[in-house]
């Protein structure tokens, strides 16, 4: 198949929380602290506009079965109720000394985001597409490090630095389309899921 048909058959999609526009601003104050500071560092930068915290990445999915997804995604949204996380503190992955990925950290002390994120993986099973082997490690990357030069000084500017804790509610998940170009990618949303609100006594 070539990428043409691909590319017309095929859509990337992957489902996440979207962030508020207060958090995309202190993301962007961040993230101009940071190139300030170690100018000459090659990184990658995420657009804070195209920041969200990933619950589940699909790659490449065939068109007629990505409204399984979003079926998927509405029935793990019935069992949650609305709730809130922290996001605070940075790091690198895999390693500071080692930087490959800049982060921003997720405080999810009541696993309430955990738990949600497991609800979609079981769903989206139902739906046959594969779960994630790995450990889910919830964060919001700030960029990657393709290129060593100033990598390591660029890290250690961006733990020095820090994220004061910023409570964040979530309310929704929603399913998004993304397209991969040589501006960046863009993301187009296919569907969005609220949560199931609480119900009074």
């Amino acid at each position: 198949m070539n990428e043409s048909s691909t590319i017309a058959t095929k859509w990337r999609v992957f489902c996440a929380v979207e962030l508020p526009q207060a958090l995309q601003e202190k993301i962007e104050q961040h993230v101009q602290r940071l190139r300030k500071i170690v100018p000459e560092a090659k990184a990658s930068w995420s657009r804070p506009g195209n920041v969200h915290l990933t619950l589940k990445f699909f790659g490449d999915v065939e068109m007629n079965r990505v409204g399984k997804i979003s079926e998927a995604a509405s029935r793990a949204t019935q069992t949650t109720s609305p709730f809130s996380i922290g996001v605070r503190g940075t790091g690198a992955f895999p390693k500071i000394n080692q930087p490959k990925v800049l982060w921003i950290g997720i405080d999810d002390v009541q696993k309430e985001l955990s738990n949600l994120q497991q609800s979609v993986e079981t769903e989206c099973a139902n739906e046959e597409f594969p779960k994630d082997e790995r450990a889910f490690r919830p964060h919001l990357t700030v960029a990657r490090l393709r290129n060593p030069h100033r990598a390591r000084e660029l890290a250690q500017a961006h733990q020095e630095l820090g994220f004061e804790t910023l409570i964040v509610p979530v309310r929704e998940i929603v399913v998004f389309r993304s397209q991969l170009s040589s501006e960046g990618s863009t993301y187009t949303v296919i569907s969005r899921h609220e949560l199931r609100r609480e119900t009074t006594p």
